[in-house]
C-alpha cells in the first residue's frame, strides 16, 4: 500500500478546508466527527489503511481466486480517527481508455494483474479483456461545477488501487466509500469510513448499489458481480402515467385557449426579436423588421426555453414565440421514444423481436425500465440476435457521453454517471462510399417546421445536411469515435471533416444504390417524410403534458437527425428504412445559413406568413 509523502503546497487551515470542501463532504454524508482527521490525512497525504486492514486471498468452492479486506484491529464507527484515503490506480474518460492502456507504461500490466487477466496473450487481446472486465471495478464522478455539456464536465471513471478494489459487496455493509476531490492538490481520492463497529478479523464491505430500494433494480445493478437469469421478466413496454411527463415539464404553463388571438398585423412589417446565433444578419426579407427588445416584437425567437405560455396569452395575445408547450416530449430522448411508440402496434416479430414503428429503434429508459431492458437483452442473446446498444444521456448532444457496447455489465453501470437511455444500435446501416476511406456511416439532418398542432400542420425543409464518419464501418472497436459516430464538427482540428451538399449527394447516392432511388414515388426521401409525419402525429395525439400542446401563438423549428438501415421486407427483399436518432431544440444552423443564405427567410416566411411558394419547403 502507498506510504505517506511530503506535501510542498501551502497547507489549508481546518477552517479553510471546511469552507472549500464542506459541501462536498455533506453531500457524501461523511460524518462531521471525521472531518478534522480527514483534513490532517489529506494535508499530509497519509494513506495509512495498511495499519488497520489487510488483504486476504482465498479459493472459493469452485477453486476461483477470491479476495477480501479484513480489519487488523477493533474498529468503532464513533472513533473520529476512522477515515481512510484510497488512492486511484487509473482515472479516465471511456473514450480515452484504449489509448491510455496502449500508451501509459505499466498501466496495462497493472490492470491485468488487478483483474486477474492472463498476460500470456497478445497485448490487444489483453486490452480487450481489460475493457470488458473493468466494469466490475469502475467507479465514477464528474465535476458538476463545470459548464454542462463541456468535455471537462463529462463523467470520469476510475479504478481504485488494489486495496480499494478488493473490498467486496454487502447489502448490510460495514463501511461506506465516496469519491472526494481535494482542491489544493487537484486530485481525487476515495474516502473510506465505518458505518458499524467491526471486531478484529471482521470483513470490510461496502454496498455497491446504495440507495436502491427496488429489489428487481438492485438485482440488475448487481449483475456484474452476481450474474442471474432475468429472461422471465416481462419486457413489454407500457406508456408511463402522467407523473412521468410532469417530471419533465419544468414549470411550464399552458395558454388560455378561450382568448381571441388576433394574429399578425397585415398592414405593416412584422417586428422580430432575434436571440439566436447567426439568424439576425440573414433575416433580410423586407416583410420582417428586427427590433431590440421582446416588448416591441411581434415574434420572439430565442434559444432558451419559454415557460409561461399562460401569461403570454393573457397579456400579449398578438405575440408569437418559436416554441410549443411540452415540446420536450420530442426533444428529450427518453420521452421521444415513449411518444413515438404510439405510432406502432404492440405486436412483436418473433424472429427479430422488433416492434413497430420500424423507424424507431427499441429504446429503454435505464432509470425506469432497467429490469425490462435486462430481460430483453438476455432474451435476444438466447436467440442469437445482435445485441449492440448505444447508451445516450437524456439531454446531451454532440455525441457526448455516448457509449456503444454489447457488454451488459457496462450498460447496467453507465446510469451511475447520469440518466441514460439504451437504444438498439443499428448494426446494418446503409453506408456511403468515400473514395479516400471506404464505406462509412453517415447520418442526415432535416429541418422540420411545426406551424400548428391541432390540426397538425408540419413542413419539411427539403435542403438537408449530411455528416460522415471518418473510418470504414465495422462491428468492432466501438470506442473508436471516428468509426461509429458522425459528429466531427467538435472534434479537435475538425479531423478530416467531410462535407457534401445535398444536391451533390443525391446523384452520388443514386449511383451507389441504383435500386434505391432517393427521390420520386417510393423513394428514400418519401419514406423519411412519412416518418416525420407519423412522429409528430404521435407526439401530438395526447393532451399535455403527454403530448405537444396546441398554442395559437407558437411556431417551432426542430432538427431531426436520422440514419438509414437495411431491412428485409415480407418479400425477402432488402429495403432502406429511415431510423430516427434524435430531435433537437434550438439546433445549430450555422451551416444552413452559410450555404443557403435564404434559409432564415424561408423559415420565417413559412412559419409566420404561410408563404412557401418558390421555396424548398414541403407541407407534409
Amino acid at each position: 500500500m502507498p506510504h505517506a509523502t511530503d506535501v510542498s503546497e501551502k497547507k489549508m487551515s481546518q477552517e479553510e478546508f471546511i469552507a472549500v470542501h464542506g459541501a462536498q463532504l455533506s453531500s457524501s454524508v461523511v460524518p462531521e466527527i471525521l472531518w478534522p482527521t480527514l483534513h490532517e490525512k489529506l494535508a499530509n497525504e497519509i494513506l495509512d489503511a495498511g495499519s488497520s486492514f489487510k488483504l486476504l486471498c482465498y479459493m472459493d468452492e469452485e477453486d476461483n481466486v477470491k479476495w477480501k479486506v479484513v480489519a487488523e484491529k477493533k474498529i468503532s464507527c464513533e472513533d473520529p480517527n476512522q477515515i481512510y484515503l484510497i488512492d486511484h490506480a487509473w482515472t479516465y474518460q471511456t473514450k480515452d481508455a484504449r489509448l491510455q492502456l496502449q500508451m501509459i507504461q505499466g498501466l496495462m500490466e497493472r490492470m491485468a494483474e488487478l483483474m486477474k487477466i492472463d498476460t500470456e496473450q497478445d497485448n490487444e487481446e489483453i486490452i480487450e479483456e481489460i475493457l470488458t472486465e473493468m466494469w466490475k471495478y469502475n467507479q465514477t464522478y464528474s465535476f458538476g461545477h463545470l459548464e454542462r455539456g463541456s468535455d471537462e464536465a463529462m463523467p470520469l471513471w476510475y479504478i481504485m488501487d488494489e486495496f480499494g478494489s478488493r473490498i467486496q459487496h454487502s447489502s448490510t455493509p460495514s463501511f461506506r466509500t465516496a469519491p472526494f476531490y481535494y482542491a489544493p492538490l487537484q486530485i481525487s481520492f476515495t474516502l473510506l469510513w465505518p458505518v458499524q463497529d467491526l471486531e478484529e478479523g471482521g470483513e470490510v464491505t461496502r454496498n455497491f448499489v446504495e440507495n436502491v430500494s427496488n429489489q428487481d433494480v438492485c438485482q440488475c445493478r448487481l449483475l456484474p458481480w452476481q450474474p442471474c437469469d432475468l429472461k422471465q421478466t416481462d419486457y413489454e413496454q407500457k406508456e408511463p402515467d402522467i407523473s412521468y411527463f410532469l417530471s419533465h415539464k419544468q414549470g411550464e404553463t399552458l395558454p388560455d385557449m378561450s382568448i381571441d388571438y388576433p394574429g399578425l398585423s397585415k398592414d405593416r412589417n412584422v417586428k422580430v426579436f432575434l436571440s439566436y446565433q447567426s439568424f439576425p444578419k440573414f433575416l433580410t426579407d423586407g416583410r420582417f423588421e428586427l427590433v431590440e427588445t421582446m416588448e416591441e416584437a411581434d415574434i420572439i425567437w430565442c434559444n432558451t426555453h419559454w415557460k409561461d405560455y399562460k401569461k403570454l396569452s393573457e397579456e400579449t395575445p398578438g405575440k408569437f414565440v418559436n416554441q410549443f408547450p411540452c415540446e420536450c416530449v420530442v426533444t428529450v430522448k427518453d420521452m421521444l421514444a415513449v411518444v413515438c411508440r404510439r405510432a406502432g402496434s404492440d405486436m412483436e416479430d418473433p424472429e427479430t423481436m422488433e416492434t413497430d414503428p420500424a423507424w424507431l429503434p427499441r429504446t429503454y429508459n435505464l432509470q425506469t425500465e432497467l429490469p425490462l431492458f435486462v430481460s430483453y437483452f438476455q432474451n435476444r442473446k438466447e436467440k442469437g440476435l445482435d445485441n449492440h446498444w448505444i447508451c445516450k444521456p437524456w439531454n446531451l448532444a454532440r455525441g457526448l457521453d455516448m457509449h456503444i457496447t454489447s457488454n451488459l455489465n457496462q450498460i447496467v453501470r453507465l446510469p451511475e454517471s447520469g440518466p441514460k437511455v439504451a437504444c438498439k444500435y443499428v448494426e446494418d446501416p446503409v453506408l456511403f462510399h468515400r473514395e479516400e476511406i471506404g464505406d462509412v456511416k453517415f447520418d442526415i439532418r432535416y429541418i422540420v417546421l411545426l406551424s400548428s398542432v391541432q390540426p397538425l400542420k408540419l413542413y419539411v425543409y427539403r435542403v438537408f445536411w449530411l455528416r460522415f464518419a471518418n473510418k470504414t464501418f465495422s462491428l468492432d472497436h466501438f470506442d473508436d469515435y471516428e468509426k461509429h459516430f458522425t459528429v466531427m464538427n467538435y472534434v479537435e482540428d475538425g479531423q478530416n471533416l467531410k462535407q457534401i451538399n445535398y444536391d451533390d449527394f443525391i446523384p452520388m447516392f443514386d449511383s451507389q444504390y441504383p435500386d434505391h432511388k432517393w427521390s420520386g414515388d417510393c423513394g428514400v426521401e418519401e419514406s423519411i417524410f412519412q416518418m416525420f409525419r407519423e412522429m409528430f402525429e404521435a407526439a401530438s395525439c395526447k393532451p399535455a403534458p403527454a403530448g405537444i400542446a396546441p398554442s395559437p401563438q407558437s411556431r417551432a423549428m426542430y432538427a431531426v437527425d436520422l440514419l438509414l438501415k437495411w431491412k428485409t421486407n415480407t418479400k425477402g427483399e432488402r429495403t432502406m428504412q429511415p431510423v430516427v436518432c434524435e430531435v433537437n431544440f434550438s439546433p445549430d444552423c450555422d451551416r444552413a445559413c452559410k450555404y443557403h443564405p435564404n434559409f432564415v427567410n424561408d423559415v420565417f416566411s413559412t412559419l409566420f406568413l404561410d408563404d412557401i411558394e418558390g421555396r424548398p419547403v414541403t407541407l407534409l
